[in-house]
């Protein structure tokens, strides 16, 4: 993995950037031929993974890893700006900052595609409208069509992170997106018990400190709701897809994006939740390579996971 820092377009931030590249090949033996010494064919041009609301880009590498071995081309992930080593979410934060920064990121990493989930669905279809990207993949995309999303904010979660109450942010959170799978119908009295121990973990500490970007961007997925036609103007490939476990709302917005917009597909994967790209697991991964292969060759195979074995006497 490379890690290097980029500049936004604005010369107000810095964006943190994590990049997978195929591995190379066996060195050729000494004796062998010029020719089969001669280098191969450049990797294809790179893809950019944009992650969602409340989370870092260290939880999407080994999703990244895998879609790099998948099509043998380099992956990059980054830090949305408010996490880690990238600039802190600035007060006039805007989704025209977050398209920016994304349009950075592809230019400064000679990237294409983009692979985009939940939060950063909903941002990579707002540049879909104006970036030169070439194929997209979103997975529980969070659009807001015609108010469908807007039961889902909760004003107590805004009020609770001003007063400093994480524990009960947390769970209005949870109950309001739905994002948590069976979880999410607990009581508020549960989830605040669920926030307390999560917080003891590393995932669930860094959850915690980002509840404040949250609110900012659940706000502008409900600032920018939109009708089915102002997304005429996607007209790049792009697959939508959604887990057959994932929250129905995600799967109901792309499928109706699906049926009115040419460019757009969509497909239900089974046994997935709305959490899958930040799980172990290659079916995911290998749905959204496949997309973006376009027919152009095949797929390359995947190491399988090493075992350890115990002997015995």
């Amino acid at each position: 993995m490379e890690t290097r820092i980029i500049s936004t377009d604005d010369g107000e931030g810095r964006l943190e950037v994590h990049s997978f590249r195929p591995a190379a090949g066996p060195a050729p033996a000494a004796a062998a031929a010029p020719a089969a010494t001669a280098p191969g064919p450049p990797p294809g041009p790179g893809i950019v993974i944009v992650h969602g609301t409340a989370l870092t880009d260290a939880l999407y590498r080994p999703f990244a890893r895998n879609i790099s071995r998948l099509l043998g081309r380099p992956v990059h992930c980054y830090n949305r700006r408010g996490r880690a080593g990238s600039s802190p979410q600035p007060a006039g934060y805007s989704v025209a900052m977050e398209v920016a920064d994304l349009a950075a990121v592809m230019r400064e990493t000679g990237s294409s595609d983009v692979v985009a989930h939940s939060y950063g669905g909903f941002l990579a279809l707002q540049a879909a409208r104006t970036l030169p990207i070439r194929r997209m993949v979103t997975y529980d995309a969070a659009v807001s069509l015609s108010g469908n999303l807007t039961h889902r904010w909760r004003p107590e979660l805004e009020r609770s992170i001003a007063a400093g109450q994480l524990d009960d942010a947390w769970a209005h959170l949870v109950q309001g997106i739905e994002v948590g799978g069976p979880v999410s119908k607990l009581p508020l009295g549960a989830l605040r018990m669920l926030s307390i121990l999560s917080a003891r973990t590393p995932k669930g500490a860094e959850m915690r400190k980002l509840l404040p970007t949250a609110v900012v961007e659940i706000r502008a997925v409900l600032d920018t709701d939109a009708e089915l036609a102002d997304f005429a103007a996607v007209t790049i490939p792009t697959l939508m897809l959604s887990g057959s476990w994932s929250p129905e709302y995600f799967t109901e917005t792309s499928r109706q994006l699906a049926a009115a917009i040419p460019s757009i597909e969509f497909a239900v994967l089974p046994g997935q939740l709305h959490e899958s790209p930040l799980r172990p697991g290659i079916r995911l991964p290998r749905a959204a390579a496949r997309f973006l292969l376009a027919g152009e060759g095949s797929l390359l195979p995947v190491p399988a996971r090493r075992r350890r074995l115990k002997l015995g006497r």
